[in-house]
C-alpha cells in the first residue's frame, strides 16, 4: 500500500470574526502542506444531539419545524444542542422530552456525523430511543414544531423523493431501516 501523505493544516494565528449567542465565527492562517499559507474561516458550535425515537412497530417520530435560513418547514428528527458540561446522552433525554414530550426506557448511541465539515467543527451525536412513553411537551420559549409519526419505509420515500432533506434525519432513517431489518445492531 501507498504511504499516506500528510495533508495537515497548522494553524499560525487565529482571530474571532464574530461572537454570537451559539455560533462564533474564526478565521486562520494556516501553514498548508507544501509549506505555503492560507486562509480558513469557520464557525465554531458547541455540539449538538439528534435523536431517532424508534416505536417497537417500526414507526419513527419526527418533527415539522420551520427554519429561518431556509424560509421554510423542515421534517426533522429532534435535535439540540449540548449545553456546557452536559453529556451527549443527558442532552438526547432533555432534548427528546422538551421536543417531543416521550421519554425513552432504552438509549443507544448511533453515530457520530460532522454536517458541514468544509466550514464549521460542529458535529452531531445521534442516539437511538426505545421503550417511547408520551408524557407531555415541554418546548422552550420561542420554539415553535409539530410532531408526527411515521412507518420507516414511508420516511424513507420521503427522503427518496426530496421531502425529507435535513441530513442529520436521512442518516437516522437509513440507520432507522438497518437497525430494524437487523444489518446494523445499534449496540456494535
Amino acid at each position: 500500500m501507498k504511504p499516506q501523505l500528510d495533508l495537515t493544516e497548522r494553524q499560525l494565528d487565529s482571530e474571532a470574526v464574530f461572537d454570537g449567542v451559539l455560533l462564533h465565527v474564526r478565521r486562520d492562517r494556516v501553514s498548508l502542506p507544501d509549506g505555503s499559507t492560507g486562509t480558513r474561516e469557520y464557525i465554531v458550535h458547541p455540539g449538538a444531539v439528534a435523536i431517532l425515537p424508534l416505536f417497537d412497530d417500526g414507526r419513527i417520530l419526527l418533527e415539522r419545524q420551520y427554519r429561518y435560513p431556509l424560509a421554510q418547514v423542515l421534517i426533522e428528527i429532534p435535535a439540540g444542542k449540548i449545553d456546557s458540561g452536559e453529556s451527549t446522552e443527558a442532552t438526547a433525554k432533555r432534548e427528546l422530552l422538551e421536543e417531543t414530550g416521550y421519554v425513552a426506557a432504552r438509549w443507544s448511541y448511533i453515530t457520530t456525523i460532522h454536517t458541514v465539515c468544509a466550514y464549521s467543527n460542529e458535529k452531531v451525536e445521534i442516539w437511538l430511543a426505545r421503550g417511547l412513553t408520551h408524557q407531555g411537551a415541554k418546548l422552550d420559549q420561542g420554539e415553535f414544531l409539530e410532531t408526527f409519526i411515521l412507518p420507516v419505509g414511508e420516511a424513507l420515500e420521503w427522503v427518496r423523493d426530496g421531502r425529507v432533506s435535513d441530513v442529520k434525519t436521512i442518516i437516522a432513517i437509513q440507520w432507522a431501516e438497518k437497525i430494524l431489518n437487523g444489518t446494523w445492531p445499534p449496540d456494535k
